[in-house]
């Protein structure tokens, strides 16, 4: 039997496992309009653990922290993978209960928003979410072809339609509960495969020492913690993912999904704590590939056909890519849908429960099916994810700050989140990288992002402040907060938007 066939079997093998288990566990639970988007109160410290860490990694770990490792600055560009990671899942400490006791019935951020700063703020930020999240789908699903084609020579399209297939199956049957405990299955697949490939491939290369010293004799610069090119990348890439895991609804479903607020907090502050070691092991890959001359986002596919692995360890990377890439997609597809969700409630008021679930449930899969034709042709989107980046960046701290501070009104959150994106966009960058404003320190990620997250901060503290110490400043009721319902209640429509 040739590799592709090996690939493809194992493939749908994987795919077909994980689907299967997801079935059986809907099987077991109602699925209702609110239990789809939001399984309220149900999931535990273990499994909230399992599923968060689960849906926080995806294929990327084996394409982005390699090639920051190899290419973008070497250990210094890895840690900002996993400050910036782990960085985003801690900061939901805080957040999470924050928004669970200020608005116990919600279901999304955006429906914070709505609530909070009304509507241009409202659509703005689901327009941020929707985009991020998307192009995240997109990057995931292109991720895992690339993988198998680069292991297995499998066409792309293949690829892409037998695992968003499976996805497709057990999300759109089951929802969020599903997808939680699918989560915890691919976790407890994911963690000890990942170690089992780093030390697999370190002993191929003769162990820790002797794999890292070509790299530090050829490329010492990589090894160093003051590499300046490295320090900038991962100070990128800390603001970057920080702000745009903020608009991840997979985050905020989880919050929403925890036992309690004490669960919330020691499951996100444990998922930061295990992401950080796995993210390291990660880029490590990358970097020892360096010694063979090999960089950039395959590093560490090009490392094992450089050191002619056996096959079974192959077949362990397929098992992980799938295990990685369907933890991420089902929460990514739930999470969009249930974005929209919020949408059809207002504006299909008449419906019933039953018929909205089966509007979500449709959704889902329209989601999806842009993304697939993305992956088979293979296109790359990661400009795209940086345009997304800054504008999260540009909304963070208006959004954030609603939750802390009365006197925020909703035309200051508007106006500092657009000001933030023009000061970003000043040194933005073309899809060729080059300056798309003629500033000084133009077609600079670090100085772009940066700029979007101070200047909209400081338009939106100082506007506030001033509007308070004038006696102009609004002040909000958090009480109104106190008023949204579950999507099931029948009043709901009736009273809520």
């Amino acid at each position: 039997m040739s590799i592709g066939a090996i690939a493809l079997l194992v493939t749908v093998v994987t795919a077909a496992a994980f689907t299967l288990f997801g079935l059986l566990s809907a099987a077991r639970q109602q699925t209702t309009l609110e239990n789809y988007v939001v399984s309220r109160n149900q999931v535990g410290g273990g499994l909230a653990l399992a599923t968060i860490t689960a849906s926080s990694l995806g294929a990327w770990i084996l394409f982005s922290p390699p090639e920051a490792g190899s290419a973008f600055g070497g250990l210094t560009a890895i840690l900002g993978y996993c400050v910036g990671s782990a960085g985003a899942v801690t900061l939901f400490f805080a957040v999470g209960p924050r928004l669970r006791q200020l608005m116990p019935r919600g279901h999304s951020l955006t429906e914070y928003v709505q609530h909070r700063f009304g509507g241009p703020m409202y659509w703005l930020s689901e327009a941020v979410m929707v985009f991020y999240m998307f192009i995240y789908l997109a990057a995931e699903l292109t991720a895992i072809a690339k993988a198998l084609q680069l292991i297995a020579n499998v066409p792309l399209g293949v690829t892409a339609l037998v695992v968003i297939t499976a996805v497709f199956i057990y999300t759109t049957y089951g929802g969020l509960g599903t997808t939680i405990l699918t989560d915890a299955l691919q976790f407890v697949v994911i963690v000890p495969l990942l170690l089992l490939c780093f030390g697999a491939t370190v002993a191929a290369l003769g162990g820790l020492g002797n794999a890292l010293r070509p790299v530090a004799a050829s490329s010492p610069e990589l090894l160093s913690l003051s590499n300046l090119a490295g320090l900038r990348f991962g100070a990128t890439l800390i603001i970057a993912i920080v702000a745009a895991e903020m608009f991840n609804q997979g985050n905020w479903q989880r919050v929403y999904a925890c036992r309690d607020s004490r669960v919330v907090r020691r499951s996100f502050l444990g998922s930061a704590l295990l992401i950080l070691p796995l993210l390291l092991l990660a880029g490590l890959l990358g970097l020892l590939a360096v010694q063979f001359g090999l960089q950039g986002d395959t590093a560490f596919f090009a490392l094992l056909a450089q050191l002619s692995v056996p096959g079974w360890l192959l077949i362990v990377v397929m098992v992980l890519a799938l295990a990685l890439v369907m933890s991420s997609l089902d929460t990514l597809l739930n999470g969009i849908a249930s974005v929209f969700t919020l949408d059809l409630v207002r504006l299909l008021p008449q419906q019933s429960s039953a018929r909205l679930l089966q509007l979500s449930r449709i959704l889902t899969v329209l989601v999806g099916l842009p993304a697939i034709a993305i992956a088979a042709q293979g296109y790359s989107v990661l400009y795209l994810f940086f345009v997304a980046d800054l504008v999260c960046a540009a909304v963070l701290f208006p959004v954030l700050y609603g939750l802390y501070s009365r006197h925020i009104s909703r035309h200051t959150a508007f106006w500092s989140s657009l000001i933030g994106i023009a000061a970003g966009l000043l040194f933005f960058p073309k899809p060729d990288f080059t300056p798309l404003f003629p500033v000084p320190g133009a077609a600079d990620l670090l100085n772009s992002f940066a700029a979007a997250l101070v200047v909209s901060t400081v338009v939106a503290w100082g506007w506030t402040t001033v509007a308070k110490r004038t006696g102009h400043a609004e002040i909000f009721s958090y009480e109104r907060l106190q008023k949204t319902q579950d999507y099931d209640s029948s009043d709901i429509r009736a009273s809520e938007f």
